[in-house]
């Protein structure tokens, strides 16, 4: 198939847009880097479009990466971990969901690929598993992370750290270690003091969301065996498409950014994403890059990835659909998602279908959405590569565990009445949703159970819905929780850790950290006058959100 706009009545928004941004040579403007788009200041946008040129820069470096991929899984690497959130983490997600094949069945001597897992929870029981579903004597761990300071990816190297001296001796763990970050932060002294197998210094003029095609993909790529090349082409083509001087309509990138903007500027902000099961975790990559870099300001536009589907007259005016439909998946898969499209479109939807040949073409797709995203910037007068109201959730964090190592207990959380959320949900207002918000392991119990309370809110409400794992979504939706319009309703849920694992040589665990993480993000929306309700769950989490689902 061939991408394709059907944008009904919504069509004439897109086209004046269009217009305007051609008028206002808004393409030619970012292709030079042009910050006057998006502020009359410089600050956090000159030093963060060196994603422009990405995929012709890694061209070259394409070929030591995959050298280095092969010899460290000729030399035993048979399992690679991504220790890093956000950005750092959800590019490798992509990949590992998409082209990274897993290793064979003959996993000792496989040196064609290794299995690739992105860490990115503090929960203890997450950190646990992962740590079972590996062999620590044969992984590669990288601690990823712009700053070099993100408190969650410290405390990961320190309990893999620990593992790998006892397992194989203090003087061959650093090499089962890699540091991805700028030159000069804390983590690039530590892979240079702690005998790292290697630290790759990244281009400083890259943003955390906007570097799925710089070091922090394309490395953990190359050691799970991903043909990069074939990754870069479709990126490289992408790049060519939306660097020209074409009218807006002939610019994919500007294309989808000027729709984006045109129909949250008229209320349409709920970009609805549809992927076909392969991608699924593209849809999750756009979410964060799309919530961090266009919610803030008290505008924005909402990403709804994963939301069970509803019939078209359940869905308000305030959605924009967009599918990702990768050709080569399961026909049957498609053919639902083709039939489920369709009658969106007659159901006078607006809907915009991206085709993607097969899946390495998620390379292109990342630096469509990219350029798209900035452009939507503009357009919502947001300046698109900052994250102002992260900082706010960590300084309470922070707060709450002074708290615990004074007093030797974290503050006391509320636990909010199932009526709480049903009286938010029954006095909203249109253009409302509903944010889920669970401190739970991801397991396909809780999954399940989510999804259908998603399912029934939006069955009875006709709202969005949106769900996300915590701590990981601080670091991508977490943005606009804050920063975003006040349309949310929060639910955020609980549950007592089953079994706690301690930071070694840190004054407190992952439990505590993870608690802390989830109290500190309820006292900074709490502090913002955002509807929210925190539920403890009791018993079997699974079943505690179907009797909530019950009792709405």
């Amino acid at each position: 198939m061939t991408d394709f706009y059907h944008l009904g009545g919504c069509q004439e928004l897109a086209s004046a847009m269009y217009a305007r941004l051609d008028a206002n040579a808004v393409p030619a403007r970012l292709n030079r880097g042009d910050y006057t788009l998006w502020s009359d200041r410089p600050d956090e946008i000159s030093d963060r479009l060196g994603w422009l040129t990405l995929p012709a820069d890694m061209m070259a470096p394409a070929a030591e990466l995959q050298q280095f991929g092969q010899d460290a899984r000729n030399a035993g690497c048979r399992y690679v971990v991504v220790l890093g959130m956000g950005g750092s983490s959800l590019g490798p997600d992509v990949i590992a969901r998409t082209v990274a094949a897993p290793p064979t069945a003959d996993a000792d001597t496989d040196a064609d690929a290794a299995h690739l897992i992105a860490l990115d929870s503090t929960l203890p029981q997450w950190i646990t598993q992962t740590t079972n579903d590996i062999d620590p004597a044969h992984t590669i761990f990288i601690v990823s992370s712009k700053s070099g300071t993100t408190t969650e990816s410290s405390a990961f190297y320190t309990h893999f750290r620990n593992l790998l001296n006892a397992s194989v001796g203090k003087s061959a763990a650093g090499k089962h270690f890699i540091a991805i970050t700028d030159a000069g932060t804390a983590l690039d002294e530590l892979a240079q003091s702690d005998g790292f197998r290697r630290a790759f210094l990244n281009d400083p003029n890259i943003g955390g969301r906007y570097s799925a095609l710089s070091h922090f993909g394309l490395v953990p790529a190359a050691l799970a065996g991903v043909d990069l090349p074939r990754l870069l082409a479709p990126a490289l083509r992408m790049q060519q498409r939306c660097l020209t001087d074409a009218p807006v309509a002939d610019n994919p990138g500007a294309q989808l950014g000027a729709a984006i903007g045109a129909l949250a500027q008229a209320g349409r902000d709920k970009l609805t994403l549809l992927t076909t099961p392969r991608i699924i975790g593209l849809g999750m990559w756009v979410e964060q890059l799309l919530a961090e870099s266009a919610g803030k300001s008290g505008v924005g536009v909402i990403p709804v990835v994963n939301e069970p589907p509803l019939p078209p007259n359940r869905y308000g005016n305030d959605r924009l659909f967009v599918h990702l439909r990768l050709d080569d998946d399961n026909n049957d898969a498609n053919a639902a998602a083709d039939a489920a499209i369709s009658a969106l479109v007659n159901a006078g939807q607006p809907v915009i279908c991206l085709s993607l040949p097969d899946a390495y073409a998620v390379g292109a797709e990342f630096y469509r959405w990219e350029y798209a995203i900035a452009v939507a910037g503009h357009i919502l007068g947001i300046h698109p590569f900052d994250q102002p109201d992260v900082q706010s959730a960590k300084d309470r964090t922070i707060a709450v565990l002074a708290d615990y190592q004074r007093d030797g207990q974290l503050p006391r959380a509320r636990s909010d009445g199932f009526r709480r959320l049903r009286d938010y949900l029954t006095n909203g207002s249109a253009g409302d949703y509903l944010a889920i918000m669970a401190y739970l392991t991801d397991t396909p119990d809780i999954d399940a159970a989510v999804q259908d309370l998603r399912q029934r809110v939006g069955a009875a409400y006709g709202i969005a819905t949106t769900a996300g794992y915590g701590p990981r979504y601080l670091h991508s939706t977490g943005q606009l929780h804050k920063g975003g319009p006040p349309s949310g309703i929060y639910l955020q849920l609980t549950h007592q850790h089953a079994a706690d694992l301690d930071i070694p040589g840190w004054p407190f665990s992952f439990g505590v950290l993870a608690d802390a993480q989830a109290l500190g993000d309820l006292q900074s929306l709490d502090e913002l006058g955002r509807r929210t309700v925190s539920l403890r769950l009791e018993g079997n989490p699974a079943d505690a959100i179907c009797r909530l689902t019950e009792s709405l």
